[in-house]
This record gives C-alpha cells, sequence and structure tokens, in this order.
C-alpha cells in the first residue's frame, strides 16, 4: 500500500464493444485497493462527449462507473441526461462549456482538454486512465498533431456551403490521396482538407503523411501471456529497454473477430432493450443532434426511422423497420469494428505497448487483464 505514482500514464484503447470501460474501471479499483493509489478515468470517444447520447454511445452509466470519477463525457451541450450527475467542479472546460454553440467537436478540442485533465490529475497525485474507441483521439496524443493551419471560420462557412458535388469534386482535384480517405458524405474531413488546401497550398495529405508513418524505432508489443499473435510479431518485451520511463503506456486490446461479432450483436441487442429508440425519439423531438453527432453508429440507423414515425404520428414505428435498422447497426458495427483493426495494428508497434488478446476460448484471462497493466507500469505484484 501507499506506492508512489507511476510516471507512465495508461492508454486503453481496442475495439468497439471490446470492454475497455470496464477494464479502465477495474484498474482503477485495482490500483486503489493494492496499491492505494487513486486513479481517474479521461474518456477518449469522439461520441461520448455529447450530453443526451448515452445509450447509442455506451456510455457508462453511474453504477457501471462504481464510483470512479469519469472526465470528457457530457462536455458537449445537448439535451440534459435524464439521472446524469454534472461533471464534477472544477472540469477543465467549466469556463465555457454550458455557452458552447460549436456544431462541431474537434480531435484540437480533445487534445486541449485532455491534456490539461491529465496535467490536473498528476498535480492532486492521481494517476489518469485514459481510455477510448477514438483512435485517432489515442493517435494525437501519443504522437501530437502534424502543424496544420488554425481554423479559418469565414472559410469553413463558404466551404460547408458549398454545393457537395462541386465541393467533392474539389477535394478529388486538389488531394486526390485524402478524397480516397474521405467519405463523400463526411462534410466534415472535406471541409477541412479543402481549408487546409487553401490555406497553405499543400494537400492535408501530404502534411499527414510524416504523422502518419510508424515511429522510428519500434520493435514490436509486449503482449500478455494470452494475447493473440495473428496480426503482430511478438517480440522482446520493451518496458525499460530504452532507459527512459516513456510519458504513456499503449495498452491494447486485440479480439478474436469472431468472439468481437458476437459482442457486439449482444451489446446492441442490450442498447435496444435498454431504450435506445425512446432515446433518439428524445433527441430527435429536442432538436438536439448536430451534424457530427447525427453521424454516431446507432443513431444514424434509427433516425430516420424515429422521423418517419413522429410525422405520421405513429409512435412506435412499424416494427419491420426498426428490425431493419438495428441489423444495419449490427452490421456497420461490425464494419467499424474492422476498420478498426487497422489503427489497432498502427497502434500496437509503439515501443513497450501492452496487448491482451483473447480468443473465444480464454476469455476468461481478461481476469488477468488489470494485473498485466500493474506490472507493466512497474508495480509490485
Amino acid at each position: 500500500m501507499g506506492a508512489s505514482l507511476p510516471s507512465s500514464t495508461p492508454v486503453i484503447c481496442g475495439p468497439t464493444a471490446g470492454g475497455k470501460s470496464d477494464l479502465a474501471v477495474d484498474l482503477a479499483l485495482s490500483l486503489r485497493a493494492r496499491h492505494g493509489i487513486m486513479a481517474e478515468i479521461v474518456t477518449a470517444d469522439a461520441f461520448q462527449v455529447y450530453r443526451g447520447l448515452d445509450i447509442g454511445t455506451a456510455k457508462p452509466t453511474v453504477e457501471e462507473r462504481r464510483g470512479v470519477v469519469h472526465h470528457l463525457i457530457d462536455i458537449v451541450p445537448g439535451v440534459p441526461s435524464p439521472g446524469s450527475p454534472a461533471l464534477r467542479a472544477g472540469r477543465p472546460d467549466s469556463s465555457g462549456s454550458e455557452s458552447r454553440t460549436t456544431q462541431i467537436f474537434t480531435l484540437d478540442d480533445w487534445l486541449r482538454l485532455a491534456k490539461q485533465t491529465i496535467a490536473d490529475l498528476r498535480a492532486r497525485n492521481f494517476l489518469p486512465i485514459v481510455v477510448g474507441g477514438t483512435h485517432l483521439y489515442v493517435k494525437g496524443l501519443l504522437e501530437g498533431l502534424f502543424e496544420g493551419p488554425e481554423p479559418d471560420h469565414a472559410l469553413r462557412a463558404e466551404l460547408a456551403a458549398m454545393d457537395p458535388a462541386a465541393r467533392r469534386a474539389e477535394l478529388e482535384r486538389v488531394d486526390p490521396a485524402a478524397a480516397a480517405r474521405i467519405h463523400p458524405n463526411d462534410v466534415r474531413r472535406t471541409v477541412r482538407a479543402l481549408e487546409v488546401f487553401r490555406l497553405t497550398g499543400t494537400p492535408i495529405s501530404s502534411h499527414q503523411s510524416q504523422w502518419d508513418r510508424p515511429s522510428i524505432g519500434t520493435h514490436g508489443t509486449l503482449s500478455a501471456s494470452e494475447g493473440s499473435d495473428t496480426d503482430t510479431p511478438e517480440q522482446p518485451p520493451l518496458a525499460g529497454a530504452q532507459g527512459a520511463v516513456p510519458e504513456f503506456l499503449l495498452v491494447v486490446l486485440d479480439w478474436d473477430s469472431e468472439a468481437l461479432s458476437r459482442r457486439i450483436n449482444a451489446r446492441v441487442k442490450a442498447m435496444m432493450d435498454r431504450g435506445l429508440l425512446d432515446e433518439v425519439r428524445r433527441l430527435v423531438e429536442s432538436n438536439a443532434f448536430t451534424p457530427q453527432s447525427a453521424e454516431a453508429l446507432g443513431y444514424k440507423q434509427l433516425i430516420p426511422v424515429v422521423r418517419a414515425a413522429l410525422d405520421a404520428s405513429r409512435w412506435p414505428p412499424p416494427e419491420p423497420a426498426v428490425e431493419e435498422a438495428v441489423e444495419r447497426i449490427k452490421i456497420e458495427t461490425r464494419r467499424f469494428a474492422k476498420n478498426q483493426r487497422t489503427w489497432l495494428r498502427r497502434l500496437s508497434v509503439t515501443p513497450g505497448a501492452v496487448r491482451l488478446g483473447a480468443r473465444p476460448a480464454d476469455e476468461a484471462g481478461r481476469t488477468h487483464w488489470p494485473e498485466t497493466i500493474l506490472t507493466a507500469l512497474g508495480l509490485p505484484r
């Protein structure tokens, strides 16, 4: 008991429905019980920042948080979340979040708040635990941002007002690499890519190319005994190999695709049972969705169904329409999880990273995950 605060901040990432939030809470409670170290969670999720988007974003409930304070959720105005406690006093955005009117919450916004929160926690002798499935946030925290221009709000408004076909054609002309990566319906990223090009004369893909390259000197990952070696060759452990203690300890959850698909299907069913359809209705009726938040998985598929039912003064919506939307949610979530594996492979080569794998036959090994992380943090068994 009473161990000193680890110098490295754990950063837990993994695919959707992979149990990241539960692991973060387990780790926080283990730190307190076994070593007398207080810990709080810093959430890295692009949609849990929105108030009111609770069930569909798998935002941890009060019960699921088990008394562990969570930061950077419910920080972007929307509709009040029924029964959700207010953020603790002194939160990083306490000077302005209530009156904030921006339609877009950016990576820059999250990084600014996350870094301040991490610094504040360490100043109070608390260990921050970063956790989330928005891997762009994690990558930005670990490696920083490319040096892009400051936002030009007038130019952004001009680009947003363009004819969508003309806007897309311009992106394909000036930055075909970005166009290949950005979905035609992704207005936010299209506008940013064109903004960067018009302000700098250089495609955003060129700015990002150095940032996107793997870190120099990476050699692999430190895997837990139950880990899978299907994606990344296992190499000798890197912890302490370079002498210096890293600022962050990356923890990557690596699930078997078949087991993860079952978890995704079960989660979607649980969300519907908990009242996701009514949550979407409340958000639609309150006009609480922004163009960005309306793209969140689960909400995007149910919004048209809810709006059609409300327009027809019919509630609940026809069962076949709901069932079709739910099936689309499952399919799109599984597809999203597959895409996340690409990010995870790139992140998992970070020196000293801990990879925790779960195959269908050894899911029970997850009970040892907190202990594996404690050991990687240099805490005694």
